[in-house]
């Protein structure tokens, strides 16, 4: 449901467009005049008919108040939808009143409505995931050598790149932009089985009309209606969560790398942004904030549509019923976390002074492993990692550089030259396929961008 104090935070306006009061009449509303179009080319209904039906068809022209009121006690939107709708048209032809949802359902009118609302919201996703893996790619390869320690277990490990990690990101975006592009010929199809799935009403035409109607809304005519079979429904929501994970990850790296005590990397700074109502230098991560609440918030949607599935016979009991709202505000809520990304990636403010400052912050311990390694071609694995070990043992306590005790360590001394320690504890040389990474994750996003889609690892 809308919610002027959180909408402009937590959702993005064109999808909360696509999922107001008005849009979800107006897809009811298309559904209405698409049949009216397609049964008379069929011949089912008059020429004449159609204008007055599909003249009435405005969202504007109806009272949300009202319909909502009456909802209470029809038990579904589409009920108290029609009548107003058959009493508009009557008022200017009682003739074409006659002709209008014939054959037809109220889940036929809500589901197909619903799906042409799901199709504006696929569009808008495909824009904005297209617009954010540019994004990703552009900072991926401007940050390809900002070096920065990376972190496991939330301690520093051996060093990366922040265009590294960018890449994991635009890896996982061009991943979820298969997959919607997969699922989206499953979803956008039409739905039309009236009263109980076969039909009946309109005999041996209700076949040419189902494929006029689609034909009509531009969707696909699946091989049989579908109110009670909600896969299609929840395969897209599953996308749903799973891209508000992705973007989850975004907002939860962000912000570690956002803290005080880190200060390596921030969201774009503006006028009034990330503020404290109490504390003038606060700078908090407002923006990793919504992607982090829409991850953690999506899973139980999702899990709604999941559990809406088992649905009884012909038409369901209650399980129907949970879909309504849960659909349309996994939608706006991701929207939100996707308009957030895009802004928090364009804008990504880099401090690399203070990444190499966190890289001296162990004193060289972070480049064990590439002495320990390097050290082991020469006198063999286990004797070089107890070796190593020692040292950094006598850094820790001896709160020294492992660059200085490497260097007054005979049996270290005597393997390696002075030039070839300073490069073994050079971090920027010790990034092994990072800048592949890079170079693979944004050859794979130009190529979607191409139309080639790329091999779904």
């Amino acid at each position: 449901m809308s919610n002027q104090l959180f909408d402009a935070y937590f959702t993005s306006a064109p999808m909360r467009a696509v999922f107001s009061d008005r849009g979800r009449l107006q897809g009811m509303l298309d559904f209405e005049a698409a049949l009216a179009r397609a049964e008379a080319r069929v011949g089912v209904i008059p020429q004449a008919a159609v204008a007055p039906i599909a003249s009435a068809c405005v969202a504007e022209r109806f009272d949300v108040a009202a319909l909502a009121q009456a909802i209470a006690s029809a038990g579904n939107s589409a009920i108290p939808l029609i009548k107003a709708l058959g009493r508009q048209i009557a008022a200017a032809d009682a003739e074409a009143e006659r002709y209008l949802h014939l054959g037809a359902t109220s889940q036929d009118a809500m589901d197909s409505g619903l799906v042409l609302q799901l199709r504006a919201a696929v569009a808008l996703f495909e824009t904005g995931l297209a617009q954010l893996a540019e994004a990703l790619a552009e900072q991926a390869e401007r940050h390809a050598d900002s070096v920065l320690p990376g972190r496991t277990w939330l301690q520093h490990a051996t060093p990366v790149t922040l265009g590294m990690k960018l890449a994991g990101l635009l890896g996982a975006v061009t991943r979820q932009r298969q997959r919607l592009a997969e699922l989206k010929p499953r979803l956008l199809v039409l739905q039309f089985g009236g009263a109980a799935g076969t039909l009946a009403a309109l005999g041996e035409q209700a076949l040419p009309v189902a494929e006029a109607l689609a034909g009509e809304l531009d969707l696909a005519l699946p091989e049989q209606p579908w109110h009670t079979q909600r896969d299609r429904l929840a395969e897209f929501a599953s996308w749903l969560g799973l891209l508000a994970g992705t973007l989850g990850k975004l907002g939860r790296d962000l912000s570690l790398l956002m803290q005080t005590d880190v200060g390596e990397a921030f969201e774009p700074a503006a006028p009034g942004k990330g503020g404290s109502s109490t504390m003038p230098h606060k700078r908090n991560p407002v923006g990793a904030a919504v992607l982090i609440g829409a991850a953690t918030r999506a899973p139980g949607l999702v899990a709604t549509m999941l559990a809406a599935m088992p649905q009884e016979h012909e038409r369901s009991l209650g399980l129907w019923h949970a879909e309504w709202e849960t659909l349309p505000e996994l939608c706006c809520l991701v929207s939100g976390a996707l308009q957030q990304a895009l802004i928090v990636v364009s804008g990504l403010e880099v401090d690399a002074a203070r990444m190499r400052e966190n890289l001296e912050l162990t004193r060289g311990l972070v480049l064990a492993e590439a002495v320990s390694i390097a050290l082991a071609k020469r006198i063999g694995r286990d004797a070089a990692h107890r070796l190593v070990e020692q040292c950094c043992h006598r850094a820790i306590a001896e709160r020294r550089h492992l660059r200085d005790v490497l260097g007054d360590t005979a049996e270290i001394v005597g393997q390696f030259s002075c030039a070839e320690l300073d490069e073994l504890l050079d971090p920027a040389a010790y990034l092994g396929q990072a800048r592949c990474w890079i170079e693979r994750a944004v050859a794979e996003h130009r190529a979607l961008c191409r139309g080639v889609i790329p091999c779904p690892y």
